[in-house]
C-alpha cells in the first residue's frame, strides 16, 4: 500500500496522511508544516537554508552525501563507419579520403573550370538564340507586345 506523503514548506520533511498543521494566509494561500516547531520558525521568518535539521540546509552543506551514489560516467567511444553513399562507392570515398590535398585542390579547380565552362557556352547558346530570334520575320519585341495587347480568350477573367 502507498502512501501518500506531502512535504512541509519549512523543513522539507515528508508528512504523513493525518498529521502536519496547515496555515492558510489572508490571500488564500496554503502552508503545510510537519509540527508546531516548524510552523513558528517560518512565522519568525526564519530561513530554512540557515537551520541544521532542514534539508535546504543538508542539501546546501553537503550532508547524507553517503546515501546518494553517483552513477559511473561511461565514456563513449566513436566508432566510424564508411559506407557507400549514393552516386560514390566505398573505393571512391577512401580514394578520395586518401589522396594528397594538391591533388584535392587540383581536381576541384578542374571541376570549377568545367562548370564555369559549362555556363559559358550556355549563355552563348542563348545569346544566338536571341539574334536568330530578331533576324527571323515577326519576331523579336514586337511580335510579343502584340501577343500580349491582343484581347483575352472568352470566358477569362483578364
Amino acid at each position: 500500500m502507498v502512501l501518500k506523503t506531502t512535504t512541509c514548506r519549512f523543513s522539507g520533511l515528508r508528512i504523513y496522511p493525518g498529521r502536519g498543521i496547515i496555515f492558510v494566509r489572508t490571500d488564500g494561500q496554503q502552508y503545510l508544516f510537519i509540527n508546531q516547531k516548524a510552523k513558528g520558525l517560518f512565522n519568525q521568518r526564519k530561513r530554512p537554508a540557515k537551520i541544521a535539521w532542514t534539508t535546504t540546509y543538508r542539501k546546501q552543506h553537503k550532508k547524507d552525501q553517503d546515501a546518494v551514489v553517483a552513477r559511473k560516467k561511461r565514456r563513449t567511444t566513436t566508432r566510424v563507419q564508411a559506407r557507400a553513399i549514393t552516386g560514390a562507392s566505398l573505393e571512391v570515398i577512401n580514394k578520395r579520403k586518401n589522396e594528397k590535398p594538391e591533388a584535392r585542390k587540383a581536381s576541384r579547380e578542374a571541376a570549377l573550370r568545367e562548370v564555369k565552362e559549362r555556363m559559358k557556352n550556355k549563355k552563348q547558346e542563348k545569346a544566338s538564340a536571341r539574334q536568330m530570334d530578331k533576324k527571323a520575320p515577326g519576331g523579336g519585341k514586337a511580335a510579343m507586345k502584340t501577343q500580349l495587347t491582343r484581347a483575352p480568350a472568352k470566358g477569362t477573367k483578364r
